[in-house]
Parts: C-alpha cells; structure tokens; sequence
C-alpha cells in the first residue's frame, strides 16, 4: 500500500466545492476512493518525469493536470500510482475516445487520489484558469471575506461592496488602465474620475504622467497600498494591485467621495485586494468568453431567433425597443468630416465609407470608433437595468427594456449620444417590440433611422457634421422611402432606359448630368436652389438639364420620366464610383 500524509480534510475548499463553480461537463469524476470531499490546495500542472525515485516528491492537496496523458495509455497507470505516492487530491487526464482501462480505474479505487477525466474539447489552459479561480473564490468565501456572498464574477458588484467598505470611489481596472467596473456615484465625481469613467479608461496622457512619476512601478512591485496624495486638480488616491500568486489581474483604486478617506481605508483597500482575486480571474477566464457568447446571442435574437433569448439575458415577458447607433472618432477619421457625394447603400457593411466619416481600411479611425462604441456601450448599461449590448463593426446594439405603456424608452438614451466629446454620433431606435418576435422588426427599423441620418449627413458641407438622432416615427417618409428603394434596387438592375443610359455615360466619362438632374428634382425643379446646391452659375445648370434631354431623354417635364429618374439616381448615389484607370 502507498505511504500518505496526513488527511488534510480542513485544510482548504473541497473538491466537491470547487468542482462544482467549473463549468458543467469540463471535467468528470471516474473514481473518487476517497469521496470528493477532500481538501484541495492547489492546482498545478504535472510532468511524470519531476517525480523522485526515493519518493520525497510531494504533492499533498493538489490537483494535478498531467498535461500529455491519456486514460489509455500505457503511462496513465504510473501516473496514477506517482500522484497516490505523493499524496494528490486528485490527478486529470485526457479521456481520448476508448475511455479508462479496467485496470487503471481498479487501481484508483485501491488508492486514495481520485481519478478525473477532460472531456475533448476542453484546452488545458481553460482547466486550469477555471479550476484556479474555482479555488480561490472558495477561498475567500470561506474565510468570510469582503466579497462573501457576491455573485463570482460581479465587478459592478464588489466595486460597491468595496466603496462601503473603504469610505470612497471605487475603480476596477485591469493592468492596461482599462475600467472593467466602478462603484456608484453618490457625489459628483472629480474631472478624472468622470474622464475615467465616459472612457472607460485612464486617459493616455494621464497613463503616461503617472508611469514618468514611478507611481506604476511601485504599485506593481510591492502588495502594499501606494497613496496618489491631493493636488489642485483632484481628490486623493489609494491603490493596491490585485495578483493571483506572481500573476497581477488588475488594480482596484479608491478616491475621496466628497469627504476625506478613512483613516483604515488603506487596511480595507488590502483587505479588498484579496477579495478581489477570484472575481478578476474570473473575469480572465470566463468573462470574455461568456461576454462573446452573448453577443453572438443577442445577434442571433435580433435576426428572429427567439431561443436565444435566454443566454441573450433577455427576458421574454418584457417589451424592448431596438436602438442602433454607429460612432465615429473625429481623432481616427482621416477625412476629418462626413461629405464625399456617395450615399451607403442597402445593406452597406460596416467597413465601408460612410460619406467620409472614415474607412475600415483605416485602422486608427476604426480602433478610434471603437473607443466611441466603448462610452456608448457604458451609457447604455447605465440608462437602465437590463438594457443589453452587442457590437457589430462600428454598429452598437442595444435592447431598451420598455415600463409599462412606455412607448419612447429609448428617448434619453438617445440623447447622451451627443454627450460623447470629439466624436460623430448617430443613433436611432425602432418601436417597442410587441414580444421578441418583433425585435427583428425593431431592430431593421432602427438601422433604417441610422441609414437616413448617414444620408442627412453626407449631403452636408466638410466639417458641419455632427451627432444626430431620432426616432423611428420622427423619419417615417424618409425610411419607407428607403425600404421602397430596397425592393425596386433588384428590378432596377435588370432594366433599360434613357436614365440608365444617363447614369452609364456619368460613370465612363467623369460627367456630372445625373447630379445636376438630381439636384434639380432635389429643389422642387427650381434652377436657382439646384444651382446654388451645385455650386455653378443657373446658365450652366440649364445646359445640363438641356444636354440630358438631347442627349438622353431625360426630361424632368415629363411626369414619368421624372420618377423614374428620382428612384434611378437615388439607387445610382448608393453605389461607389469606379477606379480612376491606371497609367
């Protein structure tokens, strides 16, 4: 029989605990001789060769992940026996498709380690993140801490806890400054606080003003709390990083909160540190993916795909409009204004240029957009409780949770698109979704209201554009229109005429015969207004619109020639103008 130390039942969370704060199905339990109630110190992974042939290796308490081994192989027998030897809670391998042999499972009931299997699928370095903030959570919930009784993973939850505790403002941050939560605002927060938090991170300049004073070289070198005394500009400052052994996850800071912080609030702040580790690495692990899995959920919702509703974190008896907001940074836009003479058309993607609002293709004014859409997303979680966000390119989504006989929930929200500083903003909403059936319908609503105020937008003069809203009844002509053009574009395609000839001869010469017969229909057929928008002389737009009719037969006298001629140069706009030709 193989040698053991000690029992070490009380000695730290249970396997049992901590098995069960893992995703269901990542790990199964083939043989637990000792039952899962066995005390777990550590995970850790195993390599088989560190093991010592006089037997003074150890490894009391820990999980052990042998990385490489598979229940049926040959090795998986001497594994076993070396992790019983040195006292392991319990060793992980591989299941692969044959399953365990009958003799290492006989095996492991005669021992004391138990014998857990990974399913396929599951990567190593997700056991062991997850079995790691399974371990530390339990930790610190049993031992009372300051976030005993949170929800793992709740960050807007424990900044609160925190604030109560400590006596001020409190800001979650991950270890590039970015927010990941803040507590409530009881007070008016100082400028960097607000700064902060509307960027949802530390302002650069600021980054780099406390990295050349080595304020982040001591915080992240010592477990101490490191005090950013009072200046003129803002309130005082305590902060502590946050690590998981040599690993640091991120950093909570506190701030005076209209009065000054408690005298123990830097003993409070430590205390929280500890408390913190588990939700941070939470966080690492499942946050971003869970954060992903909900939007491809909420996608899938907003496209009629009801099931989704559940892990959309949608509730099914609720109402919610639709609102759709598209951001753009004036730091990132290389044009700098929103004016090219192309209109997006039906269906337009979020790549494209948008009437000079800036390109995908640059990568500044993308990453910078995304900036935008990070405020945005954070206005929205802080409008109302339950209002859910997906992105998509430069497109936010965001499911408005509508009161009882609420029409316009989205009105407010709307409004604090302006609020955004140095960007271009536009945003509309579609009509509370009568059950979430209707959210497809609320949400194509809402990207028609985006489309009209991009169209409003590139019709104006560079440099004169800026955020604008509305609401689905505000547009109504303007978005019928739109749907109008959506279904006539297809029929349009396969048909002839003197104004698909007008349009054809404008694209292969460089002529401007369609813009100068649209801005004249524009005008209510008035030269002066058309020729002013044109920014020619009235005797040239008159040669034009003559020239059309010789040429073409595009007579705007004509009452069919000039609808016709209205819907095929409106569909002409959505389309981008060909490559100059090489030479």
């Amino acid at each position: 029989m193989p040698t053991h130390g000690p029992d070490r039942r009380d000695a730290g969370p249970s396997l049992e605990q901590i098995l069960g704060l893992i995703a269901p199905g990542m790990l199964d339990v083939v043989v637990a001789p000792r039952g899962t109630g066995v005390a777990v110190a550590d995970v850790v992974l195993h390599d088989p060769g560190e093991e010592r042939d006089d037997g003074t290796w150890a490894a009391s308490g820990l999980i052990l992940l042998a990385v490489g081994v598979e229940v049926a192989s040959p090795e998986a027998l001497d594994v076993l026996r070396g992790a019983d030897r040195a006292g392991a809670a319990a060793v992980v391998m591989r299941r692969g498709d044959r399953g365990p042999r009958a003799a290492l499972v006989e095996a492991a009931g005669l021992g004391r380690t138990a014998l857990l299997t990974r399913r396929p699928g599951q990567g190593w370095t997700e056991v062991l993140g997850r079995l790691r903030t399974a371990l530390a959570h339990s930790v610190t919930a049993g031992a009372g801490g300051t976030a005993a009784g949170l929800r793992l993973g709740d960050l807007s939850g424990l900044a609160n806890t925190v604030a109560d505790l400590v006596g001020g403002a409190i800001t979650i941050e991950d270890p590039q400054s970015r927010v990941l939560a803040y507590s409530r605002l009881d007070h008016e927060p100082d400028p960097m606080r607000r700064l902060t938090i509307l960027g949802q991170e530390v302002p650069r300049w600021r980054v780099v003003e406390l990295r050349e004073s080595g304020f982040f070289q001591r915080l992240w070198s010592t477990d101490g709390v490191v005090r950013l005394p009072a200046d003129a500009r803002y309130a005082e400052r305590l902060a502590i990083a946050v690590r998981h052994g040599s690993e640091v996850l991120g950093s909570l800071w506190a701030a005076a909160d209209g009065r000054p912080l408690a005298e123990d609030a830097a003993a409070a702040l430590r205390t929280a540190a500890r408390a913190a580790v588990p939700h941070l690495s939470h966080h690492q692990t499942w946050g971003r993916a869970a954060t992903r899995a909900r939007e491809v959920a909420v996608h899938a919702l907003l496209k009629g795909d009801v099931r989704a509703a559940p892990e959309a974190g949608v509730t099914a008896d609720r109402p919610y409009a639709v609102v759709v907001a598209e951001a753009y940074d004036r730091r990132g836009a290389g044009s700098g204004g929103a004016h090219s003479g192309q209109e997006a058309g039906a269906g337009a993607g979020a790549g494209e240029t948008y009437g000079g609002l800036g390109s995908a293709a640059d990568e500044a004014s993308e990453a910078a957009g995304q900036r935008v859409l990070d405020v945005l997303a954070l206005q929205a979680a802080a409008y109302r409780p339950g209002c859910v966000t997906a992105r998509s390119g430069r497109l936010l989504y965001v499911l408005v949770p509508a009161g009882d006989g609420e029409t316009d929930p989205a009105r407010p929200l709307l409004a604090t698109a302006h609020s955004v500083p140095r960007s271009v903003v536009l945003a509309g909403s579609g009509p509370v979704a009568d059950g979430l059936s209707g959210l497809s319908a609320s949400r194509e609503t809402a990207e028609l209201v985006v489309r009209v105020l991009r169209e409003r937008a590139a019709r104006r003069p560079p440099g004169e554009v800026a955020s604008a809203v509305a609401a689905h009844g505000e547009v109504v002509p303007e978005t019928t229109v739109l749907r109008l053009l959506d279904r006539v574009e297809p029929l349009w395609g396969s048909l002839s005429g003197p104004v698909h000839a007008m349009v054809e001869h404008d694209r292969a010469h460089g002529s401007a015969y369609g813009a100068s017969v649209a801005a004249y229909l524009d005008a209510s057929c008035d030269t002066g207004t058309a020729a002013r928008h044109l920014h020619v002389h009235p005797n040239t737009l008159r040669y034009r619109l003559r020239r059309a009719r010789e040429l073409f037969g595009v007579d705007p006298a004509d009452p069919a020639v000039r609808l016709l001629a209205d819907i095929g140069l409106r569909l002409a706009a959505r389309r981008p103008p060909p490559a100059p030709p090489l030479g």
